[in-house]
Protein backbone atom coordinates (compact mmCIF):
# COMPACT_ATOMS: atom_id res chain seq x y z
CA UNK A 1 0.00 0.00 0.00
CA UNK A 2 3.08 2.26 0.75
CA UNK A 3 3.73 2.38 -2.83
CA UNK A 4 0.68 2.78 -4.01
CA UNK A 5 0.34 5.85 -1.47
CA UNK A 6 3.79 7.16 -2.58
CA UNK A 7 2.63 6.88 -6.55
CA UNK A 8 -0.22 8.74 -6.04
CA UNK A 9 1.70 11.52 -3.86
CA UNK A 10 3.98 11.98 -6.39
CA UNK A 11 1.83 12.04 -9.03
CA UNK A 12 -1.13 14.43 -7.78
CA UNK A 13 1.39 16.90 -6.39
CA UNK A 14 2.95 17.24 -9.84
CA UNK A 15 0.08 17.73 -11.43
CA UNK A 16 -1.27 19.71 -9.29
CA UNK A 17 1.24 22.64 -9.33
CA UNK A 18 0.37 24.20 -12.10
CA UNK A 19 -3.04 24.14 -11.14
CA UNK A 20 -2.23 25.85 -7.97
CA UNK A 21 0.75 27.95 -8.69
CA UNK A 22 0.38 28.84 -12.50
CA UNK A 23 3.92 30.28 -12.32
CA UNK A 24 5.88 27.22 -11.09
CA UNK A 25 6.34 25.78 -14.39
CA UNK A 26 7.35 28.93 -16.35
CA UNK A 27 9.63 29.06 -13.61
CA UNK A 28 11.40 25.65 -13.78
CA UNK A 29 11.64 26.23 -17.71
CA UNK A 30 13.32 29.72 -16.67
CA UNK A 31 15.80 27.70 -14.09
CA UNK A 32 16.19 24.31 -15.73
CA UNK A 33 15.33 25.10 -19.34
CA UNK A 34 12.15 23.53 -21.46
CA UNK A 35 14.42 20.14 -22.11
CA UNK A 36 15.00 20.19 -18.36
CA UNK A 37 11.41 20.33 -16.95
CA UNK A 38 9.58 18.42 -19.52
CA UNK A 39 12.30 16.03 -18.89
CA UNK A 40 11.99 15.88 -14.86
CA UNK A 41 8.76 16.02 -15.64
CA UNK A 42 8.08 13.09 -17.58
CA UNK A 43 10.49 10.86 -15.40
CA UNK A 44 8.55 11.66 -12.16
CA UNK A 45 5.67 11.04 -13.87
CA UNK A 46 6.32 7.70 -15.62
CA UNK A 47 8.13 6.44 -11.45
CA UNK A 48 5.02 7.61 -9.91
CA UNK A 49 2.97 6.21 -12.62
CA UNK A 50 4.66 2.82 -12.03
CA UNK A 51 4.79 2.70 -8.28
CA UNK A 52 0.80 3.30 -8.68
CA UNK A 53 0.45 0.53 -11.30
CA UNK A 54 2.61 -1.78 -9.28
CA UNK A 55 1.39 -0.54 -5.96
CA UNK A 56 -2.28 -1.28 -6.93
CA UNK A 57 -1.84 -4.53 -8.24
CA UNK A 58 -0.43 -5.59 -5.02
CA UNK A 59 -2.74 -4.30 -3.01
CA UNK A 60 -5.09 -6.23 -5.45
CA UNK A 61 -3.92 -9.52 -4.31
CA UNK A 62 -4.87 -9.04 -0.69
CA UNK A 63 -7.42 -6.61 -0.73
CA UNK A 64 -8.94 -4.80 2.35
CA UNK A 65 -12.71 -4.21 2.00
CA UNK A 66 -14.36 -1.43 3.29
CA UNK A 67 -17.80 -2.25 0.99
CA UNK A 68 -18.81 -4.61 -1.07
CA UNK A 69 -20.65 -2.99 -4.26
CA UNK A 70 -23.96 -4.34 -5.29
CA UNK A 71 -23.71 -6.19 -8.49
CA UNK A 72 -25.70 -3.28 -10.20
CA UNK A 73 -23.32 -0.59 -9.69
CA UNK A 74 -21.22 -2.14 -12.12
CA UNK A 75 -23.32 -1.53 -14.70
CA UNK A 76 -23.91 1.93 -13.82
CA UNK A 77 -20.02 2.33 -13.34
CA UNK A 78 -19.76 0.93 -16.83
CA UNK A 79 -22.10 3.20 -18.48
CA UNK A 80 -20.56 6.41 -16.41
CA UNK A 81 -17.22 5.28 -18.25
CA UNK A 82 -18.78 6.56 -21.93
CA UNK A 83 -18.93 10.10 -20.81
CA UNK A 84 -15.14 9.96 -19.58
CA UNK A 85 -13.97 8.58 -22.90
CA UNK A 86 -15.96 11.35 -24.88
CA UNK A 87 -14.51 13.97 -22.41
CA UNK A 88 -10.79 12.55 -23.05
CA UNK A 89 -11.53 12.48 -26.59
CA UNK A 90 -12.81 16.34 -26.51
CA UNK A 91 -9.67 17.03 -24.88
CA UNK A 92 -7.19 16.49 -27.99
CA UNK A 93 -10.39 16.91 -31.09
CA UNK A 94 -9.95 20.49 -32.37
CA UNK A 95 -12.88 22.23 -32.77
CA UNK A 96 -15.24 20.46 -31.21
CA UNK A 97 -18.18 22.76 -29.20
CA UNK A 98 -17.74 20.43 -25.63
CA UNK A 99 -14.53 21.61 -24.80
CA UNK A 100 -15.70 25.17 -25.95
CA UNK A 101 -18.17 24.83 -23.08
CA UNK A 102 -16.39 22.72 -20.41
CA UNK A 103 -13.40 24.37 -20.85
CA UNK A 104 -11.37 21.12 -18.97
CA UNK A 105 -12.63 18.05 -20.15
CA UNK A 106 -10.08 15.86 -19.44
CA UNK A 107 -10.32 17.38 -15.44
CA UNK A 108 -14.52 16.15 -15.98
CA UNK A 109 -13.64 13.05 -17.56
CA UNK A 110 -11.33 11.99 -14.55
CA UNK A 111 -14.22 12.92 -12.47
CA UNK A 112 -16.39 10.01 -14.65
CA UNK A 113 -13.56 7.71 -14.31
CA UNK A 114 -13.24 8.01 -10.78
CA UNK A 115 -16.10 8.45 -9.53
CA UNK A 116 -17.36 4.94 -11.72
CA UNK A 117 -14.84 2.95 -10.23
CA UNK A 118 -15.48 3.94 -6.92
CA UNK A 119 -19.04 2.57 -7.18
CA UNK A 120 -17.87 -0.46 -9.09
CA UNK A 121 -14.88 -1.31 -6.37
CA UNK A 122 -14.63 -1.38 -2.38
CA UNK A 123 -11.20 -1.63 -1.14
CA UNK A 124 -9.02 0.63 0.50
CA UNK A 125 -6.82 0.17 -1.96
CA UNK A 126 -9.29 1.58 -4.27
CA UNK A 127 -10.81 4.40 -1.95
CA UNK A 128 -7.28 5.45 -2.05
CA UNK A 129 -7.07 5.17 -5.76
CA UNK A 130 -10.13 6.26 -7.07
CA UNK A 131 -10.58 8.65 -4.44
CA UNK A 132 -7.24 10.36 -4.37
CA UNK A 133 -7.84 11.19 -8.75
CA UNK A 134 -11.44 12.31 -7.89
CA UNK A 135 -10.22 14.91 -5.33
CA UNK A 136 -7.38 15.79 -7.88
CA UNK A 137 -9.97 16.44 -10.47
CA UNK A 138 -12.81 18.27 -8.50
CA UNK A 139 -10.10 20.90 -7.09
CA UNK A 140 -8.48 21.34 -10.27
CA UNK A 141 -11.59 21.71 -12.25
CA UNK A 142 -13.39 24.12 -9.64
CA UNK A 143 -10.17 26.03 -9.20
CA UNK A 144 -9.29 26.19 -13.07
CA UNK A 145 -12.97 27.21 -14.37
CA UNK A 146 -13.06 30.01 -11.83
CA UNK A 147 -9.66 31.23 -12.87
CA UNK A 148 -11.48 31.30 -16.47
CA UNK A 149 -13.90 33.39 -15.45
CA UNK A 150 -11.54 35.45 -13.52
CA UNK A 151 -9.28 36.10 -16.72
CA UNK A 152 -12.66 35.97 -19.19
CA UNK A 153 -10.81 32.98 -21.00
CA UNK A 154 -12.88 31.94 -23.97
CA UNK A 155 -12.51 28.44 -26.25
CA UNK A 156 -13.14 28.31 -29.82
CA UNK A 157 -16.75 27.55 -30.29
CA UNK A 158 -15.87 24.54 -32.21
CA UNK A 159 -17.49 22.76 -35.22
CA UNK A 160 -20.67 20.21 -35.91
CA UNK A 161 -17.61 18.05 -37.89
CA UNK A 162 -15.46 18.65 -34.55
CA UNK A 163 -18.83 17.13 -32.00
CA UNK A 164 -19.50 14.24 -34.55
CA UNK A 165 -15.39 13.37 -34.22
CA UNK A 166 -15.22 13.68 -30.86
CA UNK A 167 -18.05 11.48 -29.83
CA UNK A 168 -17.76 9.25 -32.27
CA UNK A 169 -13.25 8.08 -31.45
CA UNK A 170 -14.97 8.36 -28.02
CA UNK A 171 -17.78 5.87 -28.12
CA UNK A 172 -15.19 3.70 -30.45
CA UNK A 173 -12.25 3.93 -27.61
CA UNK A 174 -14.56 2.76 -24.77
CA UNK A 175 -16.14 0.03 -26.83
CA UNK A 176 -12.50 -1.03 -27.45
CA UNK A 177 -11.26 -0.29 -23.91
CA UNK A 178 -14.50 -1.95 -22.10
CA UNK A 179 -14.83 -4.90 -24.60
CA UNK A 180 -10.93 -5.92 -24.51
CA UNK A 181 -8.44 -3.53 -23.33
CA UNK A 182 -9.73 -3.46 -19.98
CA UNK A 183 -9.83 -7.76 -19.59
CA UNK A 184 -6.05 -7.30 -21.10
CA UNK A 185 -4.58 -4.50 -19.24
CA UNK A 186 -6.53 -5.07 -16.29
CA UNK A 187 -7.16 -8.31 -15.75
CA UNK A 188 -11.66 -7.59 -14.91
CA UNK A 189 -13.95 -7.10 -17.69
CA UNK A 190 -16.20 -4.40 -17.26
CA UNK A 191 -18.76 -6.48 -18.61
CA UNK A 192 -21.74 -7.48 -17.18
CA UNK A 193 -22.04 -11.32 -18.02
Amino acid sequence: MIMLITGLVIFLTMHSASILYPSLRSRMIERMGAGGWKGVYSVLSVVSLVLIVYGYGIARQTPFWLWQPPAGLRHLALLLTLPAFILLVATYVPANRIKARIGHPMLLGVKFWALAHLLANGSLADILLFGGFLAWAVMGFVILRRRDRVNAVTYSSGTLKGDIMTIVIGIVSWAVFAMYLHVYLIGVSPMPG
